[in-house]
């Protein structure tokens, strides 16, 4: 499979996270941090309203990764983030992941990953390295 990567190929969906999105994460992760869900605190923030969990953004990756590009079997290994600008629930939200660079004999590739808001502006950035399935005789 890594062998038909090319470097340069960006893949890109939308996705709305929505305000039970927020609340179903936080019951996973346990992470009740006001910042999160309360409209009184929010107000005395940099927010002015209740943000997204920044590793639920970052998790929006793995659609991609382990579904669509490198695809199916494909092993996630690491992944920087940088967080530049809050994500608010109900935003549209643009994913995109660009293959930088290959190695074909760790069977590795690596990626930069980036999140942009409804405005266009960049959100989130960071990049990966993923082991892609492997394919017999590649």
């Amino acid at each position: 499979m890594i062998r038909s990567l090319e470097v340069g190929t960006v893949k890109q969906y939308k996705r709305i996270i929505t305000k039970e999105d927020v609340k179903k994460f936080a019951e996973v992760s346990d992470d009740y941090n006001p910042a999160h869900f309360d409209e009184a605190y929010t107000k005395t923030t940099i927010f002015k309203k209740p943000i997204v969990h920044g590793m639920l953004v970052g998790s929006l990756f793995s659609k991609v990764f382990g579904t669509e590009y490198p695809g199916e079997g494909t092993i996630y290994v690491s992944q920087s983030l940088t967080f530049l600008k809050p994500v608010y629930p109900e935003e549209t939200l643009r994913v995109q992941v660009t293959l930088t660079d290959k190695n074909v004999e760790k069977n590795r590739a690596y990626f930069l990953t980036e999140i942009f808001n409804e405005n266009n502006e960049l959100a989130l950035k960071g990049e990966a390295m993923v082991m892609p399935k492997k394919v017999p005789h590649e």
